[in-house]
């Protein structure tokens, strides 16, 4: 199997393709990534030399640079690539509909046209909304996104599945729950709180810090993936959720806990603009269906992960001066 995996350098991405390498003996992965701030090659700088792993700096918008990439004739497309973070997407959204929706239709144009035999499509439980107290989001939840990086990804996910419909394409859409673990970019909650609870600093916390999510590792979240790309049925939508629901505050103390820190590191700030209150995932279709589920439970995954950043300050720590 070839494949093409865009944003591999981002934190999901660089997880996939070391998972896929470690796991599926024969597997190439060329790496397409524009290196943008949250792209960093350091991620899978252990990958140097590896025969089976090609890296090609690429914006995923620019046709003639992506249609000489898959003139290799790749197998599938994992595509990651995606700008993510949603109070950048209220700062300047504009940057959020290039790469998110015209890159993903890019993408899928050179890929039909190269003939690719799948195409899967790494998406978010953000295009659903906000929940309420109760429920969990579906497959069949309709898509009500209220952030312009949630919209985004929605109209990604729409185009997506139009291609499968319009064109017969075999697509895969795969919507995650929250994610955490090695490798994510330090403006995120969980590797943002750690490491200002390394060097001594507070940590905010949005509104009340009443916010919930569901929390999903991220290998967890890979190898769902995975199982996606191989046994996945063409069309179809699959959620990936932790069944990890936790309030911002609770993860806040959480990590005061395994920090030896206190609750005076904590700061309370101004909540953001239409700020959801609620995601919740139901993974039954990709459990049932696919036999999929999680290995990590949240509370020896998050103290492994608060171990990672603790070991890996060469990593994060010019990432939080850029």
């Amino acid at each position: 199997m070839h494949l093409v995996v865009t944003g591999g350098c981002g934190f999901i991405g660089s997880n996939f393709i070391r998972q896929v390498l470690a796991t599926r003996p024969g597997w190439r992965i060329t790496n397409v990534d524009k290196l943008t701030y949250a792209g960093n090659p350091a991620s899978l700088s252990d990958l140097s030399g590896n025969p089976a792993y090609k890296f090609f700096k690429s914006d995923i918008c620019d046709r003639s640079l992506m249609t000489d990439i898959f003139s290799s004739k790749p197998d599938a497309v994992v595509h990651f690539a995606a700008e993510s973070h949603v109070d950048r997407s209220i700062l300047g959204p504009e940057i959020f509909v290039q790469t998110n929706v015209l890159g993903t239709q890019v993408l899928l144009e050179i890929a039909r046209a190269a003939k690719v035999a799948r195409f899967l499509h790494v998406s978010t439980d953000e295009v659903y909304g906000s929940l309420g107290p109760t429920g969990l989001f579906l497959e069949t939840t309709p898509l009500s996104p209220n952030s312009p990086y949630s919209a985004s990804k929605a109209g990604s996910d729409m185009l997506v599945s139009a291609y499968h419909h319009t064109f017969g394409m075999d697509t895969i859409i795969t919507r995650s729950s929250n994610n955490y673990g090695p490798y994510q970019f330090p403006e995120k909650l969980i590797p943002l709180l750690i490491t200002n609870l390394i060097d001594g600093q507070q940590i905010p916390i949005y509104g009340d810090g009443l916010n919930v999510r569901d929390w999903l590792h991220v290998e967890d979240h890979c190898a769902g993936i995975l199982l996606a790309l191989e046994r996945g049925k063409a069309g179809e939508t699959y959620n990936i959720g932790g069944n990890n629901e936790r309030k911002n505050i609770e993860i806040a103390k959480k990590l005061l806990g395994l920090l030896g820190k206190d609750e005076t590191s904590i700061k309370y700030v101004e909540d953001r603009l239409g700020h959801d209150r609620r995601y919740a995932i139901d993974a039954s279709r990709i459990r049932e269906r696919l036999g999929w589920k999680p290995r990590h439970d949240f509370e020896s995954g998050i103290a492994a992960t608060v171990e990672w950043y603790k070991a890996n300050e060469k990593w994060w720590r010019p990432l939080k001066k850029s």
